[in-house]
């Protein structure tokens, strides 16, 4: 039975609107190209949005709910299309490949405004953040496709160096285990599931059990266009589903977005896992840095979209800010000013900035962090505007200062509206800040000094794999290297870096005499297929 969406009866009031809430039936497997309905335990999927009338969250779907049986089933599946690099999938041509891409992207494109509303509705993305994902995933898609065309034209051909001839061929490594997040499921997912496939690989996608129900609408159009067993779906308890995967030691690749603690446990459980491939993207804690001479409006301006876009819900979120005593009075009357004027709502009204937590223990979280800093010296400078009121799962941002050392809000990756403030006097305490802390991503430096820019330049460049000046921390664009360091992720993610991650590289040799060039020519023509 395919998934579908639905129009419920109305369950969702706000005041004299009413609004269709779409149901996605995800209760239903996709393992080995076969879509099979699912008969055993299920788990409902709710929005945060709360109905005006019954003061309930919306139901919006519902999740097959996996035991290991199926997940085992799954990387089987999977392993069995890669059958040792023999299987259909990476055997085909590249360009062969390429177009079966290009067909599972039109296909999708069908369903772009359903994917868009369920993103909405589920993880409460604005209209225009949730329109942008799916854009921005389908402009990096024909983009790395383009890439992948120009590299292999300019790399698929014979050179000789030294009396050595050879050739370079990028080939597939083997199984992809791939965990995608709640808070972009869509482009970081297909961030590297879209080259893995490219290049050869098959893959297990564990759908995350909050932000999945847009893969659910996908499931069709993979269907159609992929080979089976090419991709397979895992839902429900990753506790349940993930361990026994890894330990069959089928996984070739691991692509995980998440926590360290949770990718490191899995890494653990695989038999060999240093015959894994890894790509991590793990959290953070981006650091905004306010120097003396900085120009302050902004620098709360960058500081305010860096913290507060989505919810502060995305790992290059600036996280914690630091700014010069002799300035920080100031900058905080123009930060708190900036986070003031966001409009807190739904996803689909006009001009909102701030929406619902979909994380159900995430305000109960943020309010810890709150107390915890609150009952050690510091306060929430922007209460009086409403910074830290929560209503319902809505949460408007909270701006803690001073946070110091002995505060969870120091050290602690909220992931959330919750913005701490520091206050620093020389710029070694930034030195010290950041090399106490475990993590390495991203820091904002706001100044116009260049030697005042340079002093920072060279411990950022140790401690974090991006430095941004007078701009908020981000990925964009793609064709930069998105990397990190220290336990903020293992690898590099961009256009161009994507097709290394997920492939490896194998050299085709022989001393150039005439016989081996004759054969050579005749291994060519009979048996290299042609990369485009």
């Amino acid at each position: 039975m395919p998934p579908n969406t639905e129009s419920n009866t109305t369950l969702y009031t706000d005041g004299d609107i009413t609004r269709q809430v779409p149901f996605v039936n995800g209760n239903v497997t996709f393992i080995n190209g076969e879509i099979q309905e699912w008969n055993g335990k299920s788990t409902d999927c709710y929005s945060p949005v709360v109905d005006s009338k019954t003061g309930e969250k919306t139901p919006i779907g519902v999740l097959a709910s996996l035991t290991e049986k199926e997940a085992v089933e799954a990387v089987e599946a999977a392993s069995k299309a890669w059958n040792k690099g023999t299987g259909e999938w990476p055997q085909m041509s590249m360009a062969n490949r390429i177009a079966v891409i290009e067909k599972y992207v039109e296909t999708l494109a069908s369903k772009r405004q359903e994917i868009v509303d369920i993103l909405m509705w589920e993880i409460c993305k604005n209209t225009g953040d949730a329109e942008s994902e799916v854009d921005r995933t389908m402009k990096f898609i024909a983009t790395i496709i383009s890439e992948l065309k120009s590299q292999a034209v300019s790399g698929d051909a014979w050179t000789t160096v030294g009396g050595v001839m050879g050739k370079v061929r990028r080939g597939p490594i083997g199984v992809m285990l791939c965990l995608g997040p709640f808070n972009y499921p869509f482009n970081e997912t297909y961030a590297t599931l879209i080259p893995a496939l490219l290049l050869g690989n098959t893959v297990v996608m564990k759908i995350p059990a909050l932000g999945g129900l847009a893969h659910m609408l996908t499931i069709n159009a993979l269907q159609e266009c992929l080979p089976k067993g090419v991709v397979n779906f895992v839902t429900g308890s990753g506790r349940v589903t993930m361990g026994p995967i890894m330990r069959t030691g089928l996984v070739d690749i691991f692509a995980f977005i998440g926590g360290s603690k949770a990718a490191d446990a899995l890494l653990k459980e695989h038999p060999a896992p240093h015959r894994v491939k890894v790509f991590l993207s793990l959290e953070g804690k981006n650091l905004g840095i306010v120097l003396p001479d900085a120009d302050l409006d902004r620098a709360a301006q960058q500081c305010m979209m860096g913290s507060t876009n989505y919810n502060g819900q995305r790992c290059t979120a600036v996280k914690m800010i630091m700014v010069h005593e002799s300035v920080v009075d100031s900058f905080l009357e123009k930060f708190i000013a900036q986070v003031a004027s966001l409009k807190a709502g739904n996803p689909w009204d006009a001009g909102v900035k701030i929406t619902p937590l979909p994380e159900p223990n995430k305000p109960a979280y943020l309010k810890e962090l709150i107390d915890d800093a609150t009952s050690k010296g510091a306060k929430v400078v922007n209460e009086k505007v409403g910074g830290g009121l929560l209503v319902n799962s809505l949460m408007k941002p909270a701006i803690l200062y001073p946070v110091t050392e002995e505060m969870r809000a120091w050290h602690e990756e909220q992931f959330g509206p919750v913005i701490p403030v520091g206050v620093f006097s020389d710029v070694s305490e930034i030195h010290d800040y950041l090399y106490k802390m475990p993590y390495g991503q991203q820091a904002a430096v706001f100044t116009k000094s260049p030697s005042e820019a340079g002093k920072l330049l060279d411990i950022l460049s140790a401690t974090v794999g991006r430095i941004n000046f007078n701009t908020q921390c981000s990925r964009s664009p793609d064709v930069f290297p998105f990397s990190a360091r220290r336990s903020s992720g293992m690898g590099t993610l961009s256009i161009t870096d994507a097709l290394e991650t997920f492939s490896t590289k194998t050299v085709i040799a022989c001393q150039a005499i005439p016989e081996n060039i004759e054969l050579a020519e005749s291994v060519e023509a009979e048996f290299l297929k042609p990369l485009v």
